[in-house]
This record gives C-alpha cells, sequence and structure tokens, in this order.
C-alpha cells in the first residue's frame, strides 16, 4: 500500500453511540472500554453508548470519551491496518496518536485528558470566553482580523483547520467583534460555535499551568513512529519532546493544516486513515490534500473501504 498517516479526532466528534459497534464485533475494543473505565472509576461506556448527550458534552467527559472510543477502535483494527508511517491528533487527539506510537499507555492517556477536560472549562468561567468558525478568508485575513478585535480582550486564532477554516477564540466580546469584522470582510461563514471555553487561545494559561505538572508526573516514552504534534506541526519521537508539545498545546493554536501539508512534504503520505468517531478530519485532510485517499473508520463498515483501497493499490 501507498505511504499511510493515522489521524485521531478531537473534541467535536463525540455522539452517543459511539465505538460500540466496535466493541460488539472486538473483544479488543470491548477490553478498550473497560480498562479506561477502571483507570477512570466510572463506566466510560456507558456514558459512550448510552449518554445522556448532555453529560457526554461536558468537556471533562467529551475527552476521555473521545480517547477511548479512538483506540478502542485502532486496537479493533490494529491486525488489518498496515503500519503507519507517521501519526497525528487534532487537539485532544494527539493523545490517541502517542499511545498508538507507544509514547503513552492508555490508562495514563485517559487519566490526563480528563484533568485537561477539567482544567480547560475551569479556566475561563462559563459565558465568558467563546470561540467562533469562520469560513472563506484566508489564515492570515483571520489572523489580522483577530489583531483587530483584540481591542476589546483577547482574540486570537486557536485552530487552523482547513485553507479557509480557521477558529478564533478569546473573550467573548472580542471574539463577536472578530464575527462581525469578518462578515464586513467577505467571509462566507463567521458563526460562534457551541463551545463551553475558549480552547487553545492564551485564555488557557492556568489549565496550561494545572496540566505541567500532571505531564511531568507522567511517563513518556519514545516513538516507536514519528509525531506530527499540533503545537508547531513538527514530527518528534522523543518522549520529552511529546510532553513538553502537549504543554504548549493547551495555550497554542493547533496548526493542523500546516501538520497535513508536513506529512505530505516530509513522508510523501499518500493515505491518510482517520481512527475515531465521526469523519470531520477527513472532510478537512481533502481540502488541504486534494487527491490524498482518505478512509474513516468511524464504523466497522469502514474497514470493507480500507480493503477496496488497498486492492486497487496492488494494481
Amino acid at each position: 500500500m501507498s505511504r499511510v498517516a493515522f489521524v485521531f479526532p478531537g473534541q467535536g466528534a463525540q455522539k452517543v453511540g459511539m465505538g460500540q459497534d466496535w466493541a460488539q464485533a472486538s473483544k479488543a475494543a470491548r477490553a478498550a472500554f473497560d480498562e479506561a473505565s477502571g483507570a477512570l472509576g466510572f463506566d466510560i461506556a456507558a456514558l459512550c453508548w448510552q449518554g445522556p448527550a448532555e453529560d457526554l458534552q461536558r468537556t471533562e467527559n467529551t475527552q476521555p470519551a473521545i480517547l477511548t472510543t479512538s483506540i478502542a477502535i485502532w486496537r479493533a483494527a490494529r491486525e488489518q491496518l498496515p503500519a503507519p508511517d507517521v501519526v497525528a491528533g487534532h487537539s485532544l487527539g494527539e493523545y490517541s496518536a502517542l499511545v498508538a506510537a507507544g509514547v503513552l499507555e492508555f490508562a495514563d492517556a485517559v487519566r490526563l485528558v480528563r484533568a485537561r477536560g477539567r482544567l480547560m472549562q475551569e479556566a475561563v468561567p462559563e459565558g465568558e470566553g467563546a470561540m467562533a468558525a469562520i469560513l472563506g478568508l484566508e489564515a492570515a485575513a483571520v489572523e489580522a482580523l483577530a489583531a483587530e478585535a483584540s481591542e476589546d480582550g483577547v482574540c486570537a486564532a486557536a485552530n487552523f483547520n482547513a485553507p479557509e477554516q480557521t477558529v478564533v477564540a478569546g473573550d467573548r466580546r472580542a471574539v463577536e467583534r472578530a464575527v462581525e469584522i469578518a462578515k464586513q470582510r467577505g467571509a462566507k461563514r463567521a458563526v460562534l460555535l457551541a463551545v463551553s471555553a475558549p480552547f487553545h487561545s492564551p485564555l488557557m494559561a492556568p489549565a496550561r499551568a494545572g496540566l505541567e505538572p500532571l505531564l511531568e508526573d507522567t511517563d513518556f516514552a519514545d516513538a516507536a513512529v514519528p509525531v506530527v504534534t499540533n503545537v508547531d506541526a513538527l514530527p518528534v519521537t522523543e518522549g520529552a519532546a511529546s510532553r513538553e508539545a502537549l504543554g504548549r498545546q493547551v495555550d497554542g493554536a493547533v496548526r493542523w493544516v500546516e501538520s497535513i501539508e508536513r506529512m505530505r512534504e516530509e513522508f510523501a503520505i499518500e493515505t491518510f486513515i482517520e481512527i475515531g468517531p465521526g469523519s470531520v478530519l477527513s472532510g478537512l485532510i481533502r481540502r488541504i490534500a486534494p487527491g490524498a485517499q482518505v478512509v474513516s473508520l468511524s464504523e466497522t463498515t469502514g474497514l470493507e473501504k480500507l480493503a477496496v483501497l488497498e486492492q486497487e493499490s496492488q494494481g
């Protein structure tokens, strides 16, 4: 098969029922849910499969739920997957990538993201922060209007998701101002997002300060396969570098466009396999890297599509 990257989704991919078909089909997937429940001290499978949705949407629950589902799918599909040449994850998804690369133990990762979610939620009182997606403007234009909106408070580019899809985050007044400016400057869409905190903005500094000691107390091994970090869009293999990047990621922007471009250019990646709930990353990758092969393993049927792709690549 062509050169392959595994990519893992972040917050926003969650939905009630996620991962249940995998757990029913695979003992390895079911065991992953059981292991995570043991590490967390509550039944994460019940939360993922039965909800209620409002509990699943709470950031401290969402993050371990998505990580657990992603690793359950990866473990279930591992024997049928080609070996990756590089891995990456969007925001929270970087923890899943580090588990797949052998850097983090799964139980440690689950506990870390549970704390990460709580710290991120507590960093800014609910209602005071906001995030907004701006579509149809280039990233540099969005950075410029965010700087202009900063007259009303903190506002910064938080997620570079696709060539003309950038998310800004910060103080609510400033983000609302950024939305107004974006509309004036011809954005196709500029909308506030239904999120509970201004993730990946400078306002997350308290969350970073709370998380870094927990990261320091956790073992990080060197990676078996390079991991492209969100915060720098650079491949790392040293455990210490992975740990340090996770700290900076909390209040730093997610450089997803650059990360995908890095994998295409430096690793000659032709096929991206999205492992986890939903297919948000697959859609973004098609816009960043037209012509790349993209497969989502959100559902068990994804393995059939992957098998077809492998057959086609072999002639």
